[in-house]
Order: structure tokens, then C-alpha cells, then sequence
């Protein structure tokens, strides 16, 4: 029950009623005693600031920030942690005492995380916010190579570039067709919205991990299409819950009761 003394936190994005964070937060929070509440926050295109201006002025203690925001909300932070400046994306915002805006990125460290990187041909679907944490990581990961496929292929080329700047040693491009072939690669991460088709094709040496989900639980195309090839593959699911502990331990200093979010999300169908 949310009571005068409840801590909030809360989703930035459009849309958010289909999200499972909190579902899985709130669990996080009742399995660690806290009188703490996660509500989801729809915000559109282009009142962004006042969105954020008004989590400082409630009172706050942060938010996480999706799609389309990611990068939209870095000019309303008043400072970045290494990795969100280093990626140019914050998904999770901290609000200090006296109101001050703590950018942060768990995005690519959910990944990484998940899955070796290391001398991986990388194959990246997405160019998108959360797209770009995720590819500063894979670099920073120690990738072999990347490569950047997204619809509009010169947001790809961007993405790329950036890359390119920050990482100058990366072996990065940018793909020149969409969808693109992805038989070189070996590993492939899909960081768009799209869950009802694959895009690309995959093989067994793959491994796939998919940061789309379905709030039902059940899996999207590609993750149905890389078990069913035998890849290694990590689900929408273990990502939002890798970086939603990442988020968790930022606002509260409390260790993640992973366990717990698993289940809560797991069990959301």
C-alpha cells in the first residue's frame, strides 16, 4: 500500500502499459522490506523535460527511462556516470537529496553481462538508445567486430560513426542492407521493438540474445527461431531483469533480489 512515507520510482516512456518492470520491481522491493513503489509514467514526445522537471519536484528517488527517451533525457541530467556518458543512452535516473539528476546506463551491461563477448562477430539489430549502450558495451566488452543494422541505414551509419570516435582501436560498420545476412556473425543481439518476426535468420554457432519481450511472457519470433536452430540464447526477460538489478541497487544501495524479479516477470502470463 502506498503510504505518505513511500518512496517512488517510476518508468518514463511511450509506451509503458505493457511493461512487466513494475510488476517486478514492486516484488523486488515488498521481498526486501522497503516501502518502496514503481508506477509507470507515460510521457510524450516533446514534454520530456517537464516530465523529469516534475519526478525532482514530487519528490522522487528516480526513474528508469524507455523508448523513445534514452538519449532525450541526457540534456535534463545534471550528470552522467562513466558508462551513460560513455554511451550516450541513460535508461536509469537517480535522484539525490538535494535534486540533483544521476544519469546512468544498465542497458549494456545486462548484456555483456549474459553472454561472452570477447572476439565475438557481432551482429547489432537496432540503433535506438537502448541499441547504443549496447554497442559501447559489446566494444568495450572486447567484441572482435561489430556491425550496425537498423531500418534507416543512416542511423546506422551514425551509430557507427559515434562508435568509431569513442572506441577508435573497434573494428565497426555499418551494414549496408536491412534486414541484413547474418552468417557471419556469432552473436547476434536484436535491440528493436519488433517482437512477431525474426528479421534475420539464425544458425546453430549463434548465440542470440533478444531485448524485446512479450507481456505475456510468452517468447518473441526470434528467440522461438534461435531455440528451435539451437543457439545459445538469453530472453528478453533476463535482460529487463539483469538491468532492472542494476536499477534497483542504484536507488535503494540494497542487494537485487534477482530470484524474486525472475519470478515475477516469469510468471506474468
Amino acid at each position: 500500500m502506498i503510504a505518505g512515507g513511500t518512496r517512488l520510482v517510476g518508468l518514463v516512456g511511450s509506451p509503458v502499459a505493457h511493461s512487466l518492470s513494475p510488476r517486478m520491481q514492486n516484488a523486488a522491493f515488498a521481498a526486501r522490506g522497503l516501502d518502496w513503489a514503481y508506477v509507470p509514467l507515460p510521457v510524450e514526445a516533446g514534454r520530456l523535460e517537464a516530465a523529469l522537471t516534475g519526478l525532482v519536484a514530487l519528490g522522487f528517488a528516480g526513474a528508469n527511462v524507455t523508448i523513445p527517451h534514452k538519449t532525450g533525457a541526457i540534456a535534463f541530467c545534471d550528470e552522467l556516470d562513466p558508462v551513460a556518458e560513455r554511451a550516450g543512452s541513460v535508461n536509469t535516473l537517480v535522484v539525490s537529496e538535494d535534486g540533483r539528476v544521476l544519469g546512468s546506463s544498465t542497458d549494456g551491461l545486462a548484456v555483456t553481462e549474459a553472454v561472452d563477448v570477447r572476439g565475438a562477430r557481432a551482429l547489432l539489430l537496432g540503433a535506438g538508445g537502448a541499441a547504443q549502450a549496447v554497442a559501447t558495451a559489446l566494444v568495450d566488452g572486447g567484441a572482435g567486430s561489430l556491425v550496425v543494422a537498423a531500418r534507416r541505414s543512416e542511423r546506422a551509419e551514425a551509430l557507427a560513426a559515434r562508435l568509431r570516435t569513442v572506441a577508435p582501436a573497434a573494428d565497426v560498420e555499418a551494414a549496408r542492407e536491412w534486414p541484413p545476412e547474418a552468417g557471419d556473425a556469432t552473436l547476434l543481439v536484436h535491440a528493436t521493438p519488433v517482437r512477431d518476426e525474426p528479421l534475420v535468420a539464425v544458425g546453430a554457432r549463434q548465440a542470440v540474445v533478444d531485448l524485446a519481450y512479450r507481456p505475456d511472457g510468452r517468447p518473441t519470433a526470434l528467440v522461438e527461431a534461435a531455440r528451435a536452430a539451437g543457439c545459445e540464447v538469453v530472453d528478453g526477460l533476463e535482460v529487463l531483469v539483469r538491468q532492472g538489478a542494476a536499477s534497483f541497487e542504484r536507488w535503494t544501495g540494497a542487494e537485487a533480489p534477482l530470484e524474486v524479479m525472475r519470478a515475477a516477470i516469469r510468471s506474468a502470463g
